[in-house]
């Protein structure tokens, strides 16, 4: 005969095989045994859990010869002729290829005529949420009215986007994910009975790659019998699963808390030589050190420990780092794991991610430094204490009082003032060298300037959007914002990239000024009511002011129309 995977060998037969489920199979023996079947079930959940599996055991177990009973014989002629798809009566559909009208008209024209073989048909629907609306639709009539020898049973990874008027006629069962200790318990025994030999640290790698799926576990077991040369180790299952055993993560958190740039790199280096994920590799990093901040929180909780396991190097690791840089780390990584997924070359940002960590500062957190701050914290407050008992006891000192009275009272030093109002002073006196043709010039270029700022930094065009130019000189630039969040971030953040880009834009270096509009308004009314002095035939700042003053009340298709043509080349009339 020939070779049969593990989970087709091993896939329940039995309510009671199902690893993981007790809250379901219980529910669904309890109904077998009083004979309170549904005429509709759903059994949704995580892949690999035993949605299909549990549907056909139900198929079993009601037409079984020996029923009302909580678990079919598998013996008579009911149930083998279920389990080898002899009985015609029990119909297994895959949704997934068969989604159209036609297939569940199939299932209306002959769900009335009575089951030739057993007590009931059951159609079972894999994969249900694929189907189109049309035959949601052509279904939820038969559903509506069933005949009384019919049982639908309907499987899905996506409950969700079944319509609610599917869902309300259906006994809906969830599934969850198979905890990683009745994984390890049932692959144990699965292998136990099929003679091979596996380390406990190599099943514990199988169970956390199957992330709650047995199905996915036993396929990984069945690679791994196939590789390895006689007792599967961990190292043969991390080979096929691309991840990375705890000591060499550990390694790897070390040498980013100590900093150690150079050694964090050429670590991601060798293992991505080596064949490994860099996604994989960054959701290690994340799930490590999120199982050091759980060690460090609840140090009784090793069971639900991911990627580590709570020995004695780990447990070190957790006391010497502290839980505001795990925080930190999770969240870098976070960022930078959502970067790769969308890169041709993850390679390139798992290596920027290592170096940005090795730049964090990473304060060890122990008993004995806590406690000596602890102590020169409490010899401070004593001295402190005794100096104020001695004032109290002695008074100040008469010097020191003539001499706080001939000292001149200070006046109250002036409120440091924003980036904003300083820039206000700046552009007004940059007005008087500003021009109308070099503010045109920028205007002209400035759909250019968005973009490449956008090609560097999407955050910095973001809040780069709502500002436009409002006065240009030889030397520097306005640009005026309608949201003071948006001017201070460019202001502080992207200040250098915005005066880069325009640099390159117009040819010559100018310095970035920013303001409000409100302020911006109030400057072009003080201008124009001050006296101005003689212009110059090439620079007409009055002019530039007015032209912002009332391109501000135009219309936003004559602004961009501007910007692109050039005001000499627009002309706007009133209807």
């Amino acid at each position: 005969m020939a070779y049969q995977a593990l989970y087709r060998v091993w896939r329940p037969q039995q309510l009671s095989d199902m690893v993981g489920q007790e809250h379901i199979t219980k529910t669904l023996q309890n109904a077998l045994v009083k004979e309170q079947l549904s005429h509709a079930y759903l059994f949704s959940g995580p892949r690999g859990t035993g949605k299909t599996s549990a549907a056909k055991i139900m198929a079993k177990a009601m037409n079984c010869e020996q029923a009302p009973a909580p678990e079919p014989c598998n013996v008579c002629t009911a149930c083998t002729g279920i389990q080898d798809g002899s009985v015609v009566d029990v119909v297994e559909i895959d949704a997934a290829s068969n989604n159209g009208v036609d297939e569940i008209r199939y299932i209306r024209e002959h769900v009335m005529s009575s089951p030739r073989d057993v007590r009931y048909k059951v159609y079972i629907i894999d994969e249900v949420h694929m189907l189109s609306t049309g035959a949601f639709n052509a279904l939820l009539k038969t559903l509506e009215e069933p005949p009384g020898h019919v049982v639908f049973m309907m499987a899905t990874t996506e409950p969700h986007k079944i319509p609610l008027t599917i869902l309300s006629r259906l006994q809906r069962f969830d599934f969850k994910r198979i905890t990683q200790q009745a994984l390890m318990d049932r692959s144990r025994y699965i292998l136990e009975a099929s003679g091979v030999s596996i380390e406990e640290r190599a099943l514990a790698a199988v169970s956390r790659a199957a992330e709650g799926g047995m199905r996915d576990a036993l396929s990984l077991l069945d690679q791994a019998v196939s590789f390895a040369d006689g007792t599967i180790q961990e190292a043969d299952v991390l080979a096929l699963t691309g991840s990375v055993s705890g000591a060499f993560l550990s390694d790897v958190i070390e040498a980013i808390r100590k900093q150690e740039t150079s050694q964090a790199v050429e670590a991601a280096d060798r293992l991505i030589q080596d064949g490994k994920d860099p996604l994989r590799f960054m959701e290690d990093i994340i799930y490590f050190v999120r199982d050091l901040l759980l060690h460090q929180s609840a140090p009784g909780l090793e069971h639900v420990l991911d990627r580590a396991e709570a020995d004695e190097g780990f447990s070190s690791l957790a006391q010497a780092v502290d839980a505001s840089w795990c925080y930190d780390v999770i969240a870098v990584c976070n960022q930078y794991f959502q970067e790769m997924k969308q890169s041709n070359h993850p390679k390139i940002h798992l290596e920027l991610a290592l170096i940005h960590l090795c730049r964090l500062e990473a304060k060890p957190e122990t008993a004995e430094g806590g406690g000596a701050a602890v102590d020169a914290l409490e010899k401070k407050i004593e001295q402190l204490e005794n100096e104020i008992s001695r004032l109290k006891s002695e008074g100040v000192p008469a010097a020191k009082e003539a001499a706080n009275q001939t000292q001149p009272e200070r006046s109250p030093q002036p409120r440091r003032q924003t980036s904003g109002s300083k820039d206000a002073k700046r552009v007004e006196a940059m007005l008087a060298e500003a021009s109308k043709e070099q503010r045109q010039y920028l205007l002209e270029q400035w759909g250019s300037v968005l973009a490449q700022v956008k090609s560097q930094s999407v955050p910095a065009h973001a809040w780069l959007s709502d500002a436009k130019p409002a006065a240009v000189s030889s030397s520097a630039f306005t640009l005026v914002f309608q949201n003071e969040m948006h001017r201070g971030m460019v202001d502080t953040k992207f200040r250098e990239l915005v005066e880069q880009t325009v640099a390159k834009a117009t040819g010559s270096e100018r310095e970035l000024l920013t303001l409000l509009n409100p302020q911006w308004e109030k400057l072009v009314e003080a201008y124009k009511e001050s006296p101005q002095p003689q212009q110059q035939p090439s620079g007409d700042p009055t002019g530039a002011v007015n032209d912002e003053v009332e391109s501000a009340s135009e219309d936003p298709l004559v602004d961009e129309a501007v910007k692109r043509f050039g005001e000499e080349l627009i002309e706007v009339k009133d209807n």
